[in-house]
């Protein structure tokens, strides 16, 4: 069963950022799908089975904070 995860992004200035970010959550084991990443909303959506800690390391890893939203 899929899950949906929101996470706060903090960090992102462009559309290189929203691009960096997600391609980093892409790369997260159990993500099927990065629904959106909004530099407007400073958050990013992802579905799937993907362990949420995971989600944020990958984020922090692209130079970025992140949170559960």
């Amino acid at each position: 069963m899929s899950e949906t995860v929101t996470l706060t992004v903090s960090g992102m200035t462009c559309q290189h950022c929203v691009a960096a970010v997600r391609k980093a959550l892409q790369a997260v084991d159990g993500v099927e799908e990065v629904t959106d990443v909004s530099l407007a909303d400073n958050s990013a959506t992802v579905k799937g089975v993907a362990d949420p800690r995971a989600l944020i390391a990958a984020v922090q890893e692209s130079g970025y904070s992140a949170a559960l939203r």
